[in-house]
């Protein structure tokens, strides 16, 4: 059953996130605490305008992966400084609950084929220019809608004409400002006026848009427009919209060429999985962020961390496995296709054997385990949850990278490009150096949990380098301690990238804060990612959401 005709009205009351639906879940917010509510029809979790699209599908009759989608086609046009059409891309973890089945799709961004590995620095160390972050050789190729291509095509119910309906109404008849895009565009206005596609988009009367106001984007709808009366995103990849888009790149001194998107493919890869206990963990391979989830989860097994009586200690010690997965995340990871990377080492059970003792030593003695790092500031991405009446789950992040990513517009299209290539590593001789073709590691990690052979959760995070620390907190108060989704999240989280400069959010122990300083932590408050999460029981058949 197609989605109901929007009215511009009803369109615009979905933009600010003001529709309940009475047949599914109300979607509560707060800064503060994780909220939920309950239902047995399903639920969508993320971001709000997006949640609101993804309600109506399941209402039509659609599955998990027709709302996740749906939602994020309506998040990319809602969002755009998150992510985008245009956005590098991401990953996202589907469970169909029937089959017992898991598997991922891989959307990440991939390299111009005439990138370089010293492209942007030098074997010295050094870093030459600022282009890896913002301007044209910023951008890779777009990932975001062959994903969401794939997903429809192999396990959703609707096609894809119907999915992006909402996106389409959303970026012609527009959505009213909110505080978070108001603050995202005087925070990128100096690039965005540099670019004059850009300008024009964010500005009116030759000021920058405000809160408050209407954003719009005709160009973009009428892209997606075309794509919905072919029912398919081909054209972007291998059509005129490709041409249009490479020129633009060729036009501006960028590297991608229509080769590039020609030979685009996203992809179905196998997740990652930690068995404990009851439960089964599985996440988005490399080069997501889950790894390093996995990592530090698989320490604290082979610590068996729960046992640990005493909460400095256990706080130490749960720092330590954080710290060690960070470390090897920022000197060994990178795409598992183009370089040497010790996956199964990593995540073996003498790896983790071989920490724990390292990690007790460091315990007893009151030291930290002797570990560096170099920490980078990122931000940005919209991650959303969704779970239908059959229990089937999907996790699904995508991302510009950092506020509207590389800040540059294809003319014409109203097409924002995300950066991606910003998530290599800029600097010669990494195994995530910049290379033809290759996919940059990233942070995002979509997750999904089983319990006695059925998904029960389904996670990810918004927040840049926080979004791995702030799922395996949550993971960790889920599965190890055994707390409901909705105090797990509701629980205050710590963030580390392996040195001894920590993070923790105000409602830490203080006593806990006061140990790790004494140890020889730098430790201050800060905030986390934004993590969103569904649940299904399976007896009751009911579905939760929560996020915080």
């Amino acid at each position: 059953m197609p989605l109901k005709k929007w009215s511009r009205r009803r369109m615009l009351r979905v933009s600010a996130g003001a529709i309940f639906s009475n047949a599914l879940l109300p979607q509560l917010h707060a800064a503060d605490a994780g909220l939920k509510s309950q239902g047995k029809k399903g639920a969508v979790i993320g971001e709000p305008t997006a949640e609101n699209v993804g309600l109506e599908i399941l209402a039509a009759g659609g599955n998990a992966v027709d709302a996740a989608v749906g939602a994020a086609l309506a998040a990319s046009v809602a969002s755009p400084h998150n992510c985008g059409p245009g956005g590098y891309g991401g990953h996202m973890v589907i469970a169909l609950a029937k089959s017992k089945r898991v598997m991922a799709i891989d959307f990440n961004s991939a390299a111009p084929q005439l990138a370089r590995e010293n492209m942007f620095g030098d074997a010295n160390g050094g870093i030459r220019s600022n282009e890896w972050k913002h301007g044209w050789l910023a951008a890779g190729v777009p990932g975001t809608l062959a994903g969401m291509q794939l997903a429809l095509d192999r396990y959703g119910t609707r096609p894809f004409r119907d999915a992006v309906a909402p996106a389409i109404r959303l970026a012609r008849d527009g959505f009213v400002i909110g505080p978070g895009l108001a603050a995202a565009l005087r925070g990128s206005e100096k690039h965005l006026l540099t670019d004059p596609a850009s300008a024009r988009l964010i500005q009116k009367d030759g000021r920058l848009l405000r809160e408050g106001e209407m954003f719009r984007n005709p160009d973009l709808a009428t892209m997606l427009e075309d794509l919905a009366k072919r029912n398919s995103v081909e054209s972007f990849y291998r059509g005129e919209i490709a041409r249009r888009i490479a020129a633009e790149f060729e036009k501006h001194d960028g590297l991608l060429r229509l080769e590039d998107l020609v030979n685009y493919r996203a992809r179905e890869v196998t997740p990652l999985k930690l068995e404990w206990g009851r439960f089964q963990i599985w996440t988005a391979p490399l080069t997501a962020g889950g790894m390093t989830v996995l990592e530090a989860l698989s320490i604290l097994k082979a610590l068996d961390w729960r046992r640990i009586a005493d909460a400095s200690q256990k706080t130490h010690a749960r720092l330590e496995a954080l710290r060690v997965a960070w470390q090897d995340r920022l000197r060994l990871l990178g795409d598992p296709e183009r370089a040497a990377v010790p996956v199964e080492r990593l995540l073996s059970r003498n790896y983790a054997n071989k920490w724990s003792r390292e990690i007790r030593a460091a315990i007893r003695s009151r030291i930290p385990v002797s570990l560096s790092s170099e920490p980078r500031a990122q931000d940005g991405t919209v991650h959303l949850s969704s779970v239908d009446r059959q229990g089937n789950m999907v996790a699904l992040t995508l991302t510009h990278g950092e506020g509207f990513g590389a800040r540059v517009t294809v003319d014409g299209l109203g097409l924002t490009l995300g950066h991606g290539m910003s998530r290599f590593e800029p600097r010669p001789g990494h195994p995530n150096s910049p290379g033809p073709g290759k996919r940059p590691l990233h942070n995002m990690c979509p997750t999904v949990v089983w319990r006695d052979g059925k998904p029960v959760l389904a996670l990810g995070g918004a927040g840049g380098r926080r979004i791995p620390n702030a799922i395996f907190d949550v993971l960790t108060r889920y599965i190890i301690l055994g707390e409901t989704m909705e105090d797990a999240i509701k629980a205050p989280r710590l963030h580390c990238e392996g040195g001894l400069n920590v993070q923790v959010e105000r409602a830490w122990p203080q006593a806990e804060i006061d140990s790790l300083r004494s140890i020889g932590y730098q430790v201050q408050t800060g905030g986390s990612a934004r993590v969103s999460a569904v649940s299904f029981d399976p007896r009751a058949r009911e579905c939760g959401a929560a996020v915080r």
